[in-house]
């Protein structure tokens, strides 16, 4: 069985369905009887969910941000 250390680093995976199919078993073991897993679980699908929903930032200005950034730090140094 999975510690929860070994469960939580491969809960990216787990949720990105990148794991073989034994990895996917032992992940599935181990949530069956760790109820804190499974909250982090959940907790990470949420979080999935929302950044999906979220809007994506414009991008337009970019290259002058950039721009004004460089040269507030070399004004700084």
């Amino acid at each position: 069985m999975l510690t929860c250390k070994e469960q939580v680093a491969r809960s990216s995976d787990f949720l990105d369905g990148q794991l073989t199919f034994r990895e996917r078993l032992l992940v599935r073991h181990h949530l069956m009887f760790c109820p804190n897993c499974r909250r982090f679980i959940r907790q990470m699908r949420l979080m999935q969910a929302t950044l999906k929903i979220l809007p994506e930032p414009p991008i337009a200005d970019i290259d002058a941000l950039a721009e004004r950034l460089a040269a507030e730090r070399s004004r700084d140094q």
